[in-house]
């Protein structure tokens, strides 16, 4: 089953006073692509979460994002006592008089420096580390199966494509004999008409040398084996459980690849209007295994 590379998961939690938000968002990446938005605080916690990440997903432009609320006592910064009594120090030694002045506590906290945020120890980080990786793990999953489900539909698309290719290029295999045989006619009338004129003496091998180059020119039986054989591979990879994307992307090219020989070679209208389709089916699919995790 392919996976699409398009998706988003979220999970959230309340715990011992903190708030969560995990949210992963993924669009179609070449490669693995990552991009994260922690907290100044969890901002160690970022290879672990590559990490985690990595694990569940193959590639795609990744962005997860990481949000707390702490609302437990602990929250309180730190006042920084030894630049409080600074600011006051040089404030009473100021010459502006202090007749009415008083000095607003909530104005000096404000100032740089004097509440700092507590330092994080060790228990604590590993303590939200924990819970960050659950959350992670729930919103990876919940991405997972939004990409599976897209996944299938993808599926369901390309594997339909193919069998319309595989449909047109057996009515392209049916019309191959008549090419050559069309062509003998052709040459044939041209001949006679030639040779009743006056103008042309042709011995009948030479007609039949003529017509034998013809064939082997405009032969595509191999193109068309190639063709079926990357339609196999392909349609094996879409069922398959590894991941097919650069595959996908590969075979399409390489289908391609055949279509234009086909065409260049049949010289037959009839012909070159059924590579069309398959060439315009192809861009489909090409289009679409861009997405393809």
């Amino acid at each position: 089953m392919i996976l699409s590379m398009t998706g988003f998961g979220a999970a959230e939690r309340h715990h011992e006073g903190v708030s969560y938000r995990v949210e992963i968002r993924s669009l179609n990446g070449r490669y693995f692509k990552l991009g994260m938005k922690l907290p100044d605080a969890l901002a160690a916690l970022e290879p672990v979460i590559e990490r985690r990440l990595r694990s569940r997903v193959g590639r795609g432009s990744i962005t997860y994002t990481l949000t707390f609320r702490d609302e437990s006592p602990s929250a309180a910064q730190q006042i920084n006592v030894g630049a409080l009594q600074a600011y006051v120090e040089q404030l009473l030694k100021t010459k502006v008089s202090a007749a009415g002045v008083r000095i607003d506590l909530a104005g000096l906290v404000a100032l740089p420096g004097v509440c700092q945020p507590r330092e994080m120890d060790e228990k604590t980080l590993q303590a939200f580390q924990s819970t960050v990786e659950g959350l992670t793990d729930e919103a990876a999953d919940r991405l997972i199966e939004m990409r599976r489900a897209e996944g299938s539909a993808l599926q369901r698309d390309l594997l339909e494509h193919c069998e319309k290719i595989r449909r047109t290029a057996s009515i392209i295999r049916e019309r191959c004999p008549s090419v050559v045989e069309d062509y003998h006619q052709r040459l044939r009338s041209r001949v006679n008409s030639l040779l009743a004129a006056g103008e042309l003496k042709l011995k009948e091998d030479d007609l039949i040398r003529e017509v034998a180059i013809f064939a082997e020119r405009c032969d595509i039986s191999e193109e068309l084996s190639r063709l079926d054989g990357h339609l196999d591979h392909f349609t094996t990879l879409s069922r398959g459980d590894e991941e097919a994307g650069r595959k996908l992307e590969f075979l399409s090219q390489e289908m391609l690849r055949e279509a234009n020989t086909i065409g260049s070679k049949a010289s037959d209208s009839a012909i070159s209007r059924q590579v069309v389709e398959i060439k315009a089916l192809i861009d489909r699919i090409k289009e679409q295994v861009q997405n393809v995790e």
